[in-house]
């Protein structure tokens, strides 16, 4: 009798890797856009997270505090609409066939998808929608006892070794482990190498010059999803 096959699980990053921009900061600059900001200062300072992210040094608790407090000022009537914008303006002229094409193919194989991402979840879950994916591991925020967001993350920040421990959980609620899954990441990010050492078959997806260095050192697969 043939044993039956393990679950396949298939996990996207999402900036650079599903988008071709990073909604995180393109976020920030949105807001710039829109008036909730005095502009130098604020591009200063997200200009200078976004360069510590690259280079793997990001204090994602100090960002998260600063990337939504003039979210947290506005309130969630205003906020909703900011999103609804964002989403229209921003994210739905980024969303390219080939990152469609791409997901589709994986899901019509009947595999587990899921979009895993350090930004967090207000950015994130119109854009997970957009795409397709019901299943989103984002940096959450917490709330407070009226239902908004407080500037500070609840539980595991989805960055770095966190993703690993984000994915865990999310396997433990299942009932399995690494070894009871086939796993599949795709990321473009030095910042994603604990998953991407994780998982059975990683994938650089349109990498940064480390990770492709890394991954052409390593055997690993390469992806120029976005290459003209």
């Amino acid at each position: 009798m043939t044993p039956p096959s393990r679950p396949r699980v298939t996990l996207f990053d999402l900036d650079h890797t599903l988008l071709p921009i990073d909604s995180d900061h393109s976020w920030g600059e949105f807001t710039v856009r829109i008036g909730w900001h005095d502009r130098d200062e604020f591009l200063r300072r997200n200009d200078a997270f976004y360069a510590d992210y690259q280079a793997g040094t990001l204090d994602i608790h100090d960002y998260v505090r600063f990337a939504t407090a003039a979210l947290r000022e506005r309130g969630p009537q205003e906020a909703a609409a900011a999103q609804a914008r964002f989403m229209r303006e921003v994210i739905a002229p980024a969303i390219r066939p080939e990152a469609l094409a791409l997901l589709r193919q994986h899901q019509a194989a009947d595999e587990h998808v899921l979009i895993i991402t350090a930004t967090n979840e207000f950015v994130t879950r119109p854009i997970a929608d957009a795409l397709g994916v019901p299943e989103l591991l984002a940096t959450r925020l917490a709330r407070d006892a009226s239902g908004w967001i407080t500037g500070e993350i609840e539980g595991v920040p989805c960055l770095r070794a966190g993703k690993v421990q984000r994915m865990e959980q999310w396997l433990a609620a299942r009932g399995w482990g690494w070894s009871d899954i086939e796993s599949t990441f795709y990321s473009d990010s030095m910042n994603d190498l604990p998953l991407l050492e994780k998982v059975a078959h990683p994938v650089a997806t349109n990498p940064d010059p480390r990770l492709r260095a890394i991954a052409q050192e390593r055997g690993w697969r390469i992806l120029d999803l976005f290459a003209s």
